[in-house]
């Protein structure tokens, strides 16, 4: 019943707002508002260079810098909310994992590599701890879904999350300001400030950002509150133009993460282990019982360097970056402590990684009726990982360590082009050679030993994976304002090593590569005269290899390569201005993602089962109303609606890592001063107080796992200069 409610609820704000036109029209006199209802062009860099979202043969979600602020994006996992096709599990949330039209990794391990990778001004995030930044002063976010294996570092084989700061504007001095106070003790505040030098020629830009709130989790055995943020943030950019064909940016950046454990809770019994009698369940998202809140401690921060040179013929183009991870995590696993329970489970992970790439490239000048890039690539990581699980059965207590060293080092060359065959046709086509070599060390010599075979073991083992990647298509447009594209993309994502093996044998025993193969079919059309944006995709993908988690009995995990799978859906994504000040944005994707072949033991078949992690349909609708005051003011009125439908955490799809259908609802409402230059916003997520599991793991007689963040709300307060 109450889901009923909140679509009527979000069905009946969406027809008032469309009825509310003739009032609107007379109420929007002398406000901003009063604009024509021509929706704004959006520039992303889905090709590495700038086009209009609609002139681009990929499926790209783009959220601008308004956006962005306006809405509360500040995380990857605010960004997964608003799209769909995108899926974002915090496990814990130090670490997260990302997956994009089902394609994920839940490998963490040293010598393990996302599927859907996050890049940071074009520079690829290698590990899931670094994935820690703040979206605040950034031009835009774009999701791009499917295999990128052409154009975007390695590893894209389901997706890309590119997230593009804000450069230095050269000739003007900008300056910006917020202050957020909410519920939790929420205390936020961020800067920015553009200053132009040089005679114009170049500028610098600081922006940086300070993020509280107290613990949503109030822990009854420690009397402290759990799952809190004290995060700061800070960027400095210089950008200098010398010359008229002479570019070069540098930036500098740094994140600082202080949060305690996450809160865990028994969320069901293993019926059909003897161990389940341990245990008692516990579905309270507002307490933990855990002996200790745990802490998980990031610092990460990286240098980027880019220079553009005009040639005669085409850009030369640099980027260089280095970047570096120190991270320490720790938690009480079964949320529960020795005076409750006589099984105690907690553990963590120390990583500390440093990575590094450089890219050079030359492409087409933007004028150029033939547009190519071609280039070469090079990255190289050192990381160091200690993962530690900490068991205590009726006071028999031991620990168990793995201590891994992984050394990588990945290059590849690679060339694109767009070519026009007619005036209205244009052929697209793309291939990329990497070639990724691996040095793996790890050891289970400190600790006990005692949880999986009991084997000690020092290995030393490397192994060199390469591929060719590519795309091929063509993109035809009828008239200025519709575009169909038909497109064959490939990706490859690098084998790797065991990151918690029972034996030596397991440890030197790696897994291949994974390979994904997507056929798409897109239109992208402009209607009524620019106020209506509609765009649809269909798509199928080969899903080949893919790399896949399982607990063996002796309960080690082991990462393998679970066969072949078929991942087919269909998107679409509606942008509408009906009238000045209205505004609906809607979208939606059917994803049917299924094993082809996967038989994790002998006698234990899982073709047919659905890929974990991925719903079957999403949906988000995003209506708003600007209301211009009589003084030039003006008030703004947005809600986000967030539907998904059922996940199978475990590639099983047996009961009880099953998460239900959700619903979640913001809102805001942005009081913009007559001279722009302030903004008040009342904003609120999760409104309905929507209950989901974020991670759940079945382990020892239990199913384990956590919860989303309760209703939140707050008052920003915004000042540009």
């Amino acid at each position: 019943m109450r889901d009923h409610r909140t679509l009527w609820v979000c069905g009946a704000a969406a027809t008032a707002l469309l009825s509310a036109q003739p009032a609107a029209a007379q109420e929007a006199q002398g406000s901003q508002a009063n604009q024509a209802s021509v929706l704004e062009e959006v520039v992303v860099t889905a090709q590495r260079r700038s086009e209009s979202l609609q002139d681009v043969p990929v499926t790209v979600t783009a959220f601008g810098a308004e956006q962005v602020e306006e809405a509360r994006i500040r995380q990857v996992a605010d960004v997964a909310g608003l799209t769909p096709g995108l899926k974002f599990d915090a496990f814990p949330s130090s670490q997260p994992r990302v997956a994009i039209r089902g394609i994920g990794s839940s490998d963490r391990g040293a010598a393990g590599d996302p599927s859907a990778a996050v890049f940071l001004d074009e520079i690829y995030i290698g590990r899931p701890a670094a994935v820690a930044f703040d979206a605040f002063d950034v031009e835009r976010i774009e999701v791009l879904k499917g295999p990128q294996g052409t154009l975007f570092g390695r590893n894209v084989v389901g997706g890309a999350i590119n997230i593009v700061t804000a450069r230095p504007q050269l000739g003007a001095f900008d300056a910006g300001a917020e202050v957020t106070v909410g519920n939790y003790e929420r205390l936020e505040g961020a800067a920015m400030v553009n200053a132009p030098f040089a005679q114009g020629n170049a500028a610098v830009r600081f922006s940086g950002a300070w993020r509280t709130h107290d613990g949503y989790v109030r822990n009854t055995f420690t009397g402290d509150r759990m799952e809190d943020q004290d995060t700061r943030s800070g960027r400095i950019s210089l950008r200098a133009e010398p010359e008229t064909d002479l570019r070069i940016l540098a930036t500098i950046d740094a994140t600082r993460s202080r949060e305690t454990g996450p809160a865990q809770h028994v969320l069901d019994l293993d019926e059909g282990d003897p161990l389940s009698a341990f245990w008692t369940v516990d579905r309270d998202r507002d307490e933990t019982a855990g002996a200790y809140n745990g802490y998980q401690d990031r610092d990460t921060w990286g240098m980027r360097l880019q220079i553009e040179r005009d040639l005669a013929f085409a850009t030369l183009s640099y980027i260089g970056s280095y970047r570096d991870l120190d991270y320490a995590a720790a938690y009480d696993f079964d949320g529960g402590n020795p005076s409750a329970n006589l099984i105690d489970i907690s553990g963590g992970n120390d990583e500390q990684t440093s990575f590094s790439s450089h890219e050079l490239r030359l492409s087409a000048l933007p004028e150029s009726e033939v547009q190519w890039v071609a280039g070469a690539y090079l990255f190289q990581s050192d990381t160091d990982r200690r993962d530690i699980l900490d068991l205590d059965i009726a006071g028999d207590a031991g620990r168990e360590v793995y201590t891994q060293a992984a050394e990588l080092l990945s290059y590849a060359v690679f060339a694109d082009v767009t070519a026009p065959v007619t005036d209205q046709l244009s052929a697209v086509a793309g291939v990329r050679y990497t070639r990724d070599d691996k040095d793996y060390r790890i050891d289970n010599l400190e600790g006990s030993a005692i949880f999986r075979a009991g084997e000690r073991f020092d290995v030393t083992v490397g192994d060199t994976y390469e591929a060719v990647t590519w795309r091929a298509g063509l993109t035809w447009q009828p008239l200025d304002d519709h575009m169909l594209y038909g497109m064959i993309s490939r990706g490859f994502k690098s084998g790797g090593f065991q990151d918690t093996p029972s034996t030596a044998a397991d440890a030197a025993d790696g897994y291949e590569p994974e390979f994904a193969t997507q056929y798409e079919l897109g239109q992208k059309s402009v209607f009524l005269g620019g106020s209506l944006i509609w765009n649809n995709t269909l798509f199928i993908m080969k899903y080949e290899d893919l790399q896949t988690r399982r607990t063996l009995p002796n309960l080690s995990v082991v990462t393998d390569n679970a066969g072949e799978a078929t991942i087919k859906g269909y998107e679409t994504y509606l942008r509408w201005r009906p009238f000045t000040g209205a505004s609906l944005v809607t979208s939606y994707a059917y994803t049917d993602a299924a094993f082809d072949q996967f038989e994790p033991e002998p006698g234990l078949d899982y073709a047919g089962n659905r890929i974990s992690r991925t719903p079957e349909h999403k949906l988000v609708v995003s209506p708003a109303y600007t209301l211009g005051l009589a003084s030039g003011a003006d008030l703004r009125f947005a809600v986000d609606y967030a539907y998904e439908s059922r996940i199978f955490d475990d590639n099983s799809n047996e009961p009880p890592e099953i998460r239900d259908p959700t619903h979640f609802v913001d809102a805001r409402v942005v009081f913009t001063d007559p001279s722009r230059r302030w903004t008040l916003s009342l904003w609120g997520k999760n409104l309905t107080d929507e209950l989901t599991r974020t991670h759940q793991t079945l382990f020892l007689g239990a199913n384990f796992g956590a919860y989303n963040p309760p209703r939140t709300y707050g008052l920003s307060l915004n000042w540009t200069y």
